[in-house]
């Protein structure tokens, strides 16, 4: 018992528990936050914003089914998990000039669930 304790206690103080994210809790957000311009899964694509399957690491603007706003085509910005906390925090502090039109999610945990989310749709 004390072993697991201080195993559980390990986790929690360097952050990995939280960090990783609930891809459940995430998929419903998404699905409320996101799903109305993106898709993601098998059939997905481009409609009023990108299809999101392999998002992370993935440079910005660089799918072939969606038409780009040239901000986010010559943002240089790859899609890294910290890149994509920041936008999905604050979009047009990420990318200036981006046409998303999204108002941001300030909670670092609703974050954490939607990335937790999209990673489940990342190559393997």
């Amino acid at each position: 018992m004390k072993y697991a304790f201080l195993s559980l206690a390990l986790v929690l103080s360097t952050g990995s528990a939280y960090a990783a994210g609930d891809a459940e809790a995430g998929g419903k957000l998404f699905a409320k936050t996101c799903g109305g311009c993106h898709s993601i899964g098998e059939g997905a694509r481009g409609g009023f914003g990108p299809e999101l399957n392999g998002i992370i690491d993935r440079p910005a603007g660089t799918t072939t089914d969606y038409q780009y706003s040239d901000a986010m085509k010559n943002s240089g910005v790859v899609w890294t998990r910290d890149k994509l906390a920041a936008y999905i925090e604050a979009p047009k502090k990420v990318v200036s000039g981006t046409r998303m039109i999204f108002w941001g999610i300030s909670d670092p945990e609703k974050i954490d669930n939607i990335l937790a989310y999209l990673e489940t749709f990342q190559p393997q």
